[in-house]
């Protein structure tokens, strides 16, 4: 027995190395609305589903999801999830939800903050006018490697220039407080194309994930769609950022369709991390 023992540990070593790896995900679902025709959430659920699946998420952070929308993910039962929506705090409006593979994962502690002068409470930030905008973060911990980490998913103001700058702050300022020194991950719609303040301010603490990717990043640049199949998406607006603590093996934007259609106006960006 003491002869194979060696033999074991080293035909567990691939083994554990790989479930040291991680796929996060950052995703803007597009909220449920009628006004969206062809493309509402029930003619897209379906597809939302199977993309996550197909890909292997295993962390996973979205925008704009309603509550019902959340419920119809809930049929992703290998996934548990947490987030509070913007309007109230409770069920009400947008939520920025953290979606983690429960199998895996303990959650240790989770929470939410408004991305405003006041984050204790609902409400709006700066020159935001239009909505409350919300981030909310997860401590999880790996039942594999009993590695506890720091998820943070936050939606920023689409209009407010101030909004997205001062959001950029607090939003770093709040995830070194929660994670102290465990390793932290970022991720949201910002809302904020690469050469922007907001964007700077974020990477000059954190990994751009699509910078650092060891293998070449994979598929388009640009983030949002806006369902439309006829032409290459515009605009990068959707990130994951990590610690340095993190290793980031490949990157990509998953521009999958079916039948000529989305199953959201952002495509998913995708990243294959690890902790060395």
């Amino acid at each position: 027995m003491r002869r194979l023992l060696p033999v074991l540990l080293l035909l567990a070593m691939p083994l554990a190395a790989a479930q040291a790896e991680l796929n996060v995900a950052t995703y803007n679902l597009r909220l449920d609305t009628p006004k969206d025709g062809k493309n509402t959430w029930s003619e897209r659920r379906d597809a939302v589903r199977a993309l996550v699946r197909y890909h292997g998420f295993d962390l996973w952070g979205t925008q704009e999801a309603l509550a019902n929308q959340l419920t119809d993910l809930e049929a992703l039962d290998e996934y548990a999830h947490v987030g509070a929506g913007r309007d109230d705090g409770k069920q009400a409006g947008e939520h920025a939800a953290i979606f983690y593979r429960h199998a895996r994962f303990a959650l240790e502690a989770h929470g939410d903050f408004w991305l405003s002068e006041t984050p204790g409470t609902p409400s709006k930030g700066w020159d935001g006018r239009c909505c409350k905008r919300i981030a909310s973060w997860a401590r999880l911990r790996d039942k594999t490697s009993g590695q506890a980490f720091l998820a943070l998913n936050a939606h920023f103001d689409h209009e407010g220039v101030v909004a997205r700058r001062e959001s950029a702050r607090l939003l770093l300022a709040r995830g070194r407080s929660l994670a102290g020194p465990l390793p932290l991950i970022v991720m949201g719609d910002f809302n904020s194309t690469p050469d922007s303040e907001a964007v700077a301010i974020i990477s000059a603490a954190l990994h751009d994930a699509r910078a650092v990717s060891q293998q070449p990043p994979y598929g388009p640049e640009a983030t949002f769609n806006a369902f439309d199949t006829s032409r290459p998406a515009q605009e990068r607006i959707d990130y994951i950022f990590l610690s340095p603590q993190w290793q980031v093996l490949r990157y990509a934007v998953l521009s999958d369709s079916i039948d000529a259609r989305y199953p959201s106006d952002h495509f998913p960006v995708l990243a294959r991390v690890r902790l060395p």
